[in-house]
């Protein structure tokens, strides 16, 4: 069974993507600030991380760096939920190697759902590749 963080901080959005997740059959793991995030991957590696920016202590691009940059941590897939959502800061979490980024506001929950069942079942290459037409 997949494992993932959530490291967010607002109480609403924590227990909606709790509530769908773990009705697709995957744990769920909790971080409400950066530091903690940090505590629970040492604790145990998570499959997934759904990672907010504006999050108390320690921000989401300090999370990033620090998972990007642990050889046992890097490959992890990191899905970016924010409400900040300027190209400049976009641009910068996924340099810094986020795998995905969704803007709260311009994306239903479903689609933040479908992304991770996408990263966690191995389908993420396959909806890279150009669709072919039927024959």
């Amino acid at each position: 069974m997949s494992h993932i963080l959530i490291v967010e901080d607002e109480d609403f959005l924590i227990r909606t993507l709790e509530d769908n997740l773990a009705a697709e059959g995957y744990t769920i793991d909790i971080a409400k600030d950066g530091e903690e995030a940090i505590k629970k991957i040492k604790k145990k590696k998570p499959d997934l991380v759904l990672l907010d920016i504006l999050i108390p202590k320690k921000d989401g691009f300090y999370v990033l760096e620090e998972i990007k940059k642990n050889l046992e941590w890097r490959l992890i897939p990191v899905i970016v939920l924010s409400n900040l959502g300027e190209d400049t800061t976009i641009k910068r979490a996924m340099v810094m190697g986020a795998d995905d980024y969704f803007v709260k506001s311009q994306h239903p929950i479903e689609e933040v759902i479908e992304k991770a069942k996408d990263y966690l079942g191995g389908r993420k290459a396959i909806k890279q590749q150009p669709q072919q037409p039927i024959k």
